[in-house]
């Protein structure tokens, strides 16, 4: 007869450890952020802490789930799974509610759940099991479009669904595919013209044209010597200075005429080039003034006065961060980076370990999904980042997102258990 197999065999218990004290220290965060004197129990569902904990015991259920399930079932059913996140995507935008000016809900009761936070997962083991398969030439056209087709598809819906923040979210799988030798060329291009961007409506186009100018100057002096051996060499370079000048002339309608006018306001208070402190920098002013007043051990847990009188909007969601930055200080903000450093480094470590391909690039897409989350989630909080309104992995509110954070980081868990490793 058969040995049942003891489900925790082999499973990495340094992320599961680094899982559980990041779900329970964004609890207590979410109590402290909607703190209210007459309310004394952390356990009322009433509230939003309540209801947290509801979901953390609900994801405990799926961890048990995930890790009872045999792990080839995730690879054998990743299309399928795919498939019906994007009808899920389709049927919100047609039957779903809007919250926070995003269609992108389904409301069953006082049950919400947003569909788009699932297809990340989904979508993450599409592309693993489509790179994973024999015979991918990523130097071949078909296969690029295919997987571009599958990462596109999901932006493009919920980019329809006005949820620009969760679409973005999409754009990690870059790290995925430039791992894997897909596209390189066009990243790295694309990463160019995003600082270009960025570099021209801060210092201005003239300015960035002289200074292009300046550097084209000095490759034709240092090429002229050499013309007949670098003639080509130099034309390229020629080249590449037109397309470039082209570019940033073109800076100022792409961002005039492109870009909605909240997301030009952001990005001006971003860039420094406007104050807004009481309209669209009212959040992140809010949220810096809180973090900076928590010094270096905080105020002490449920003593913060930003949070506890609701000057921060979304404290306990896509805000969460600053709450410990009040009440825990430097020490605090800083226990949480090193946990989510941690965390992300251990699944790239384990990634690389794994014989099966399609456990290598899972790996990278959860890693890649979590750095995306948190570094632009606390990049928000302290104005590194425009605020676009993503939550803070396993540690905002809301059930929808620590579920599918939960399952993402778990299917990851199942699939690089110690005896699936590379030796």
């Amino acid at each position: 007869m058969r040995r049942k197999e003891n489900i925790f065999k082999n499973i990495d218990w340094y992320l599961v450890i680094t899982y559980f004290l990041l779900v329970i220290f964004g609890w207590i965060s979410i109590y402290a952020a909607g703190y209210k004197p007459n309310v004394s129990s952390i356990f009322d569902i009433s509230q939003n802490y309540g209801k947290q904990l509801i979901w953390i015991v609900a994801s405990t259920v799926l961890i048990l789930i995930i890790l009872m399930i045999d792990p080839k079932f995730f690879s054998a059913l990743s299309y399928t799974f795919y498939a019906i996140c994007i009808l899920l995507l389709i049927g919100v935008l047609m039957f779903g509610s809007e919250i926070g000016g995003a269609k992108s809900w389904f409301k069953i009761g006082g049950f919400a759940m947003q569909p788009s936070e699932f297809t990340k997962i989904f979508t993450n083991l599409a592309i693993a099991k489509y790179l994973s398969s024999i015979n991918i030439n990523n130097k071949k056209k078909y296969p690029k479009l295919k997987i571009a087709f599958i990462i596109g598809l999901p932006i493009l819906l919920i980019f329809l669904q006005n949820d620009t923040g969760s679409a973005l979210v999409y754009l990690a799988f870059i790290i995925v595919l430039f791992r894997d030798g897909f596209f390189k060329n066009t990243i790295i291009i694309g990463t160019v013209l995003i600082i270009l961007f960025i570099v021209t409506l801060l210092l201005g186009k003239i300015l960035i044209l002289q200074i292009l100018a300046g550097l084209l100057l000095l490759m034709t002096f240092l090429l002229l010597k050499k013309y007949k051996k670098y003639k080509k060499t130099f034309f390229k370079i020629l080249g590449i200075f037109a397309i470039c000048s082209v570019y940033i002339l073109s800076v100022d309608y792409i961002f005039e005429n492109v870009l909605q006018y909240h997301q030009r306001t952001r990005i001006e208070i971003l860039l420094g080039k406007k104050t807004d402190p009481h309209g669209a920098g009212y959040n992140v002013n809010q949220s810096k003034i809180a973090i900076g007043s928590g010094g270096f051990t905080g105020k002490g847990f449920l003593k913060g006065t930003q949070t506890k009188y609701n000057f921060i909007p979304a404290q306990s969601t896509d805000f969460i961060f600053c709450t410990v930055g009040e009440d825990f200080g430097f020490i605090g903000a800083l226990t949480i980076i090193v946990l989510f450093l941690f965390l992300i480094i251990r699944i790239i470590i384990l990634a690389e370990r794994q014989r099966s391909k399609f456990s290598r690039l899972y790996g990278y897409g959860v890693a890649s999904i979590l750095f995306f989350h948190f570094s632009i989630n606390v990049g928000m909080t302290i104005g590194l980042f425009p605020v676009i309104g993503i939550p803070l992995p396993f540690f905002s509110y809301g059930g929808s997102s620590l579920w599918s954070f939960t399952i993402l980081l778990f299917i990851f868990i199942k699939q690089c258990s110690k005896k699936n490793e590379l030796i």
